[in-house]
Order: structure tokens, then sequence, then C-alpha cells
């Protein structure tokens, strides 16, 4: 059988050049974020509707409505692991309750130590994308993301940051951490879009 043609692929399939692993790599840049309760707050910013940004602390957070998605994973690294359960908060929620502007495209996913991955909005609206805070009924590890990593499906891992912070609408895209370091803009496995060299005309801004 061929690989499944369309943007997302299909769920429990491995995209071309992946292959299939057992359990879950830990994988990552810098140190693991110590978490601190107290402290630690979710964001929704930049181009809103109404222009204010909207802030929910980690009790808060943790008290919004609770879903699961069956989702794959894959790695630019060329891991894929496949049919995992991911429970928290559906990225739609935050569009609902605090609606970007007409003019927006794009957002920004912001992380612990200034780490960021930009979105389409289309990508960050779609129905699994996914604030998740576990994994398999379990929370989250701390080198896995606790309390918090965004879950893109259909696109590689890197675009679905661990410790997130928050999220900034924009009106233009804007490159990421990885993005800026030679990472494909899009991201998408199906299409093997892994580095920026390999990035066609309007699929990112210049570097």
């Amino acid at each position: 059988m061929g690989q499944p043609e369309g943007r997302e692929g299909a769920q429990g399939q491995l995209p071309p050049g992946q292959r299939l692993q057992r359990g879950w790599p830990v994988t990552h840049y810098g140190p693991v974020p110590r978490f601190r309760p107290d402290r630690w707050e979710f964001r929704v910013f930049g181009a809103t509707a109404d222009g204010d940004k909207r802030c929910w602390t980690h009790e808060e957070f943790s008290a919004l409505p609770y879903s699961t998605i069956m989702a794959d994973l894959h790695c630019v690294t060329k891991f894929s692991m496949l049919g995992a359960e991911w429970g928290g908060v559906p990225a739609q929620l935050f569009l609902e309750r605090v609606p970007p502007a007409p003019d927006v495209t794009h957002v920004m996913v912001w992380a612990e130590y200034g780490f960021s991955s930009n979105l389409p909005l289309e990508d960050f609206a779609a129905e699994r994308t996914i604030f998740a805070t576990h994994k398999g009924g379990e929370p989250l590890t701390a080198e896995h993301g606790f309390p918090v990593r965004l879950i893109v499906p259909q696109l590689y891992a890197w675009k679905g940051p661990k410790w997130v912070r928050g999220v900034e609408y924009m009106t233009a895209d804007r490159r990421g951490f990885w993005e800026e370091r030679g990472y494909h803009n899009v991201g998408d496995p199906w299409r093997e879009q892994r580095y920026s060299y390999q990035e066609k005309p309007g699929e990112g801004p210049e570097l």
C-alpha cells in the first residue's frame, strides 16, 4: 500500500522516512525546567479580538474542560509513536474563550526559556490539536513536558513544544526557535518537510 495522500495522512501509518518506536524517547534542547505552581501561568495574548490578554493560573488551567484524543507523534529525528492517548485542553477552547482578531493568520506557541514554535492558525485550530497534560491517562513526566505540552498530530513533534506557557496571536507569520535554526517552517511529516532548504516559495518568511 502506498502512502496516503493529503496533508494529514492517516492515523496509525508511518509517514515517509519514519520508523516505528516502541516506548517514548526523551528529546529536547536545554535543561528540564523546574515547575513552580505558584508562579506558573498560561497566557493568550497578541492580536486578540478585543485587544486584551487572558491568563490562567495552574489551578485554573487544570479546571478547564478535559478531553482525550488518540493521535500519533512523529519526531523529525525519524521515530514515530503510534496510537497514543493524549488528555488535556483542546486548542479550540482558547480560540472560543479568547477569540483572535479577524486578520490573525498564525500563532506563536511560547514555552519555558523563551522557546517558541509558529503554526498556521488552521493547524492550531484543528480538532485534534490539544494542550496535553496526560498521556495514557497518566500525568506527563517533567522530561516529557509536564505540566503542559502541545500536541499537533498533523505536524512534526517539534511544532508542539513542551512546557508551554502561552499562545500569541499573529497577523503575519514569524519563525520560531527551530525554524530560525534550519528547520522547515511548516513541518508536514507526510511531505517530509524537515529542513528550511526544502521550503518552496510562500512556505515561510525569509531567513
